[in-house]
């Protein structure tokens, strides 16, 4: 039996633009995964905009031949699901997915899978306790990267469970699975990256590092305000430096949100905490550069201090490359680095619960301050011990012993928890598990096909009008009108208005035929005249010809 997966990607196109974010790396890696270890034999991907298959392939696998065939349908198709089993989101956001699907088949169709790449915005945290509202079910899930991700969303249904409760009396709590699968990483590829002696040397050499300094490495976005203030690790290497008795370089690879203005900042701040670290600050969009970074560092560091970060890939892709990691103990970090085994965790401290947070959260939701004004104020009060990350940094510049032994563990943790193989074997098991629930659940009692908030605004709206078209109303051709009355609304601009909706021109003459008589009929009796797959445009034809003064109704 073929398996199948559905990806809902209405923005067509797949691939990375300029100054990628880390969801986006991450969303393309997990699409080349499943299609290269998922063991789906096709995949199809829902867009908004009509893209060719052969496009979507190349995207994925530019220059080569997609190891699993890759199919295209539009988000409005829920037959792919259906035959799928599953449709995958590469976000948090399953409710209107989730309604889509009640309206089209139930929602029993198939299973929903989500993807939680942050919870530090309010407008995703709002998102994702909104699928609590919508009509997600039990063989539906949202992805954790994290323990500690996974414990959040949890407290943040059960605190919306409670206010349900208390607000109207709820007694069951019906919310998608939570299972805790990592990102991944591109083992082999990163090994590979990161084996070239003759690399090492050269770029070691352009960088001016000496056979016996020590070169740490920073990878990922260059922004402050949403992944860390860069003080404390220059403080920690400065004193780094003068426990080990190494010379330290910095290479901080990566792109600068706000461009020259935050790389002044960096280098001030590297003057006043790190005035004897070499420091360079490169292109980390350059892969071939990052490639050549990889393979001349000797310790990979990132005390990351911002809510905004719930994962981390770039540890990861360190200990693929073989290298010590030195990172903070926070949330993901902790998760997939083990403090002592494939590197050190630094302890950090969160600001005072209860003083000031309440405001700063408050001060975005007015929109008086950006969101990363407010993960960035944060960050501020967020601290890392500079004391333990200079130790670890200095312990591992002094023991070239523990650096070899901490790398090789590294390499031995991806290959044996986040490997792409490895994570997309997790999510096609997850699939057929859901898919397990979902047959064995029982049929779903009545509810509404659609969102009350976002329903058929025929139906929302009924009231504003003096009658309503429906299958009871009678319509009567106006006294006069014939086939040059028709003829006209073809020349109108106007009257060609959101055409798709309603019947062609031979529809429309063979419903002044049907009304010749002058006699008026019901709207069903008109409708019925019409082959099955057609009626629906019918009845909207039957509305607009009202509108142009073709047709009366009784008011």
């Amino acid at each position: 039996m073929a398996r199948g997966l559905t990806i809902y990607n209405p923005a067509g196109q797949v691939g990375l633009g300029a100054n990628p974010f880390g969801r986006d790396v991450a969303n393309l890696q997990l699409y080349q995964a499943l299609a290269r270890h998922g063991g789906f034999d096709q995949i199809d991907f829902l867009t908004l905009n009509q893209v060719p298959a052969e496009a979507l392939a190349q995207g994925l696998f530019p220059g080569e031949t997609s190891p699993t065939a890759i199919g295209a349908a539009s988000v409005l198709d829920h037959g792919a699901p259906a035959r799928a089993g599953a449709l995958l989101r590469g976000s948090a956001d399953l409710a209107d997915l989730a309604w889509m699907r009640r309206r089209a088949l139930g929602d029993r169709g198939y299973s929903l899978v989500g993807l939680i790449h942050t919870l530090a915005p309010p407008a995703i945290r709002a998102q994702i306790t909104g699928n609590l509202l919508a009509p997600t079910q039990a063989w539906d899930a949202l992805i954790c990267t994290s323990p500690a991700v996974r414990a959040a969303t949890e407290q943040m249904f059960e605190a919306w469970g409670d206010h349900m409760a208390g607000r109207f009396g709820a007694t069951t709590r019906p919310a998608p699975r939570l299972p805790l699968i990592p990102l991944g990483v591109d083992g082999p590829a990163m090994a590979a990256l990161a084996d070239r002696p003759q690399v090492r040397q050269s770029r070691r050499a352009e960088l001016g590092v000496g056979e016996d300094d020590i070169l740490v490495l920073w990878v990922g976005r260059l922004s402050f305000f949403e992944k860390a203030f860069p003080q404390p690790m220059f403080r920690a290497l400065e004193e780094a430096a003068g426990q080990s008795g190494k010379r330290l370089h910095f290479v901080m690879a990566g792109w600068f949100p706000n461009g020259d203005l935050d790389r002044r900042r960096y280098v001030e701040a590297a003057s006043a905490y790190a005035p004897s670290i070499s420091l360079n600050l490169l292109d980390g969009n350059d892969r071939d550069l990052l490639g050549e970074l990889w393979a001349s560092a000797d310790i990979f560091l990132s005390l990351v201090d911002n809510i905004q970060e719930t994962f981390g890939i770039t540890p990861i892709e360190a200990m693929a490359a073989g290298l010590p990691v030195v990172a903070s103990d926070w949330d993901g970090y902790r998760y997939t680095v083990r403090d002592g085994v494939e590197g050190f965790l630094i302890p950090t401290l969160g600001g005072p619960p209860g003083v000031s947070g309440a405001n700063m959260a408050a001060r975005h939701l007015a929109l008086v301050e950006s969101y990363q004004v407010y993960v960035g104020a944060v960050a501020q009060y967020t601290a890392v011990h500079v004391g333990r990350a200079a130790e670890a940094i200095a312990r591992l510049a002094g023991d070239p012993q523990l650096r070899r032994q901490m790398g090789a563990a590294g390499r031995a943790r991806v290959a044996a928890f986040c490997d792409w193989p490895v994570v997309a074997r997790q999510i096609r098991d997850l699939t057929d598990e859901l898919a397990e629930i979902r047959a064995a659940a029982p049929g779903p009692a009545p509810a509404p096909a659609l969102d009350p908030s976002r329903g058929d605004p025929f139906a929302d709206f009924a009231g504003f009008a003096t009658d309503i078209l429906d299958l009871d109303a009678r319509l009567s051709l106006r006294p006069g009108v014939g086939a040059e009355d028709l003829a006209r609304t073809q020349a109108v601009e106007l009257d060609k208005a959101f055409g798709g909706w309603r019947g062609n021109a031979e529809e429309h003459g063979r419903i002044l035929e049907l009304l010749a008589d002058g006699a008026s009929r019901p709207v069903r009796e008109l409708i019925l005249a019409f082959p099955i797959p057609r009626r629906r445009q019918i009845h909207m034809s039957l509305a607009w010809m009202a509108k142009l003064g073709l047709l009366d109704w009784l008011a």
